[in-house]
């Protein structure tokens, strides 16, 4: 008898056929292994279950964090060119475990779900990233308190005030307001995807996208981090920012570093070739003016909107 030795045959029935000795078996996709990032950012191969078991660590550390509130957010990760594990709606992210995550088409829509639970609404979101950065392997979008209340004020992270800030995110833009579940916030979001790997959603949250599902989180948390120190120095009577040189330098080492993803430094080696940093844009981020009136507004508005956050 011949024997074939072949394995992950994708049947259009969604699973999958594996030839050992001679003998076919029949294997879910749940058994599949997809090349991922793990949670140590190690290229290795998992399967699709151990995928969803880190999807809910994720989860308990954003609710944990206090990035989300009762059923907020969600985040998803793709396996390849037309599937992707996303959150379901209506449930606790602090709460899941793997059988909460759906299955999606690049389309957003459902391959598998099981009964009670649906993929997250803003799924459209999520996969207008995926279509437009072929990079990124993870989206995390939640509701940090500091991040949050400067979109909700309507003011970009843009002040070069730390290194760590500088080389990780550069700035983060505010994507204008949609309705969430709709093509708006996808739309709105486009015009930053090529450039940034986290933008604020106006009135709304954050957004961010990684190589991993991991680094999209830390991202996420890297951007909370920025926005609270700002409002923080902002309260101390105002930060005092990385010069324009400092800045340079600082681009200079992400670039040397080979950092993956999009940022401001890669479209702007120095300001002497005409391709300034987001920094030193004159406010096409739409950052603030320094004067002293501007920064008291500032800290009123931040201030304000905190407030509310915290029900006080």
């Amino acid at each position: 008898m011949k024997t074939f030795f072949l394995n992950h045959i994708p049947h259009k029935n969604k699973l999958t056929y594996v030839v050992f000795g001679g003998i076919m078996k029949e294997q879910t996709t749940e058994n599949q292994y997809f090349a991922y990032k793990s949670k140590e950012d190690k290229g290795i191969m998992l399967n699709e279950y151990e995928i969803k078991k880190e999807m809910c660590e994720i989860g308990r550390r954003v609710y944990n964090r206090g990035m989300v509130a009762a059923n907020d957010g969600n985040f998803s990760v793709k396996l390849n060119d037309n599937e992707f594990l996303c959150t379901p709606t209506g449930v606790s992210k602090g709460f899941m475990t793997p059988e909460y995550i759906c299955k999606v088409d690049a389309e957003g829509k459902v391959i598998q779900a099981n009964k009670g639970f649906k993929p997250s609404s803003e799924i459209k979101m999520h996969m207008r990233v995926y279509k437009e950065r072929p990079d990124v392997q993870s989206v995390v979008h939640a509701h940090p308190l500091y991040a949050t209340s400067f979109a909700i004020a309507g003011i970009p992270l843009t002040q070069p005030i730390m290194p760590e800030a500088v080389i990780s995110l550069g700035c983060v833009p505010i994507a204008e307001y949609g309705t969430p579940s709709t093509n708006e916030i996808p739309d709105a979001v486009s015009k930053y995807l090529q450039y940034y790997d986290a933008v604020l959603l106006e009135n709304h949250g954050a957004l961010a996208y990684a190589d991993s599902l991991l680094a999209a989180y830390h991202k996420m948390e890297s951007v909370e981090f920025y926005a609270r120190l700002l409002y923080q120095s902002k309260v101390l009577g105002g930060p005092k920012e990385l010069s324009p040189a400092q800045v340079e330098r600082l681009y200079e080492i992400r670039r040397q570093f080979g950092m993956t993803g999009k940022h401001p430094a890669d479209l702007c080696p120095n300001k002497k070739a005409g391709k300034p940093s987001c920094h030193s844009c004159s406010g096409s981020c739409g950052g603030a003016s320094s004067d002293g009136k501007a920064d008291a507004d500032l800290v009123a508005s931040i201030t304000k909107k905190v407030m509310e956050q915290l029900g006080l």
